[in-house]
């Protein structure tokens, strides 16, 4: 698990079996204070690949600089260069994914379609019980099949 900063558009390709896959990189940063006082800061860089809807889901709304939360599995691949030496990526294969940016942000990707709405204000509370509309059906708990 991890939450950062997209450092790249992500790059959205179809394999040859029809599968879609993205990739892209996160930053998560750390900062801390040393034993002289001084704020020290460190960003690390995480690899990502998505399969499948969550490779188009991350390809169609994640944009450089977006905040991100990410889970997923560790993998490291192996191939050998054209020097013919061995080289190593580990990356963060994505099983879930969720956006964190707020709505209408820059960073975030957000539909121009989508309407924006602020969740730091509470829904006023209507003090009467709602009341069936003329052409609707009262359910009835009995009628539930579970």
């Amino acid at each position: 698990m991890i939450i950062g900063n997209v450092t790249r558009d992500p790059e959205v390709k179809t394999t040859p079996t029809g599968q879609n896959v993205a990739n892209f990189s996160v930053a998560t940063n750390l900062v801390w204070t040393d034993q002289s006082g001084k704020k020290q800061e460190k960003a690390e860089f995480h690899n990502i690949v998505a399969w499948r809807k969550l490779a188009d889901i991350c390809g169609q709304y994640l944009k450089k600089g977006s905040k991100v939360y990410l889970e997923g599995r560790l993998q490291t691949r192996s191939w050998d260069d054209q020097s013919g030496a061995k080289r190593y990526r580990t990356e963060i294969i994505a099983d879930n994914m969720i956006m964190l940016d707020k709505a209408g942000s820059s960073a975030g990707a957000r539909s121009q379609t989508a309407p924006a709405h602020d969740y730091s204000q509470p829904e006023p509370i209507n003090a009467e019980p709602a009341q069936p509309l003329p052409n609707e059906e009262e359910i009835n708990v009995d009628d539930i099949p579970f």
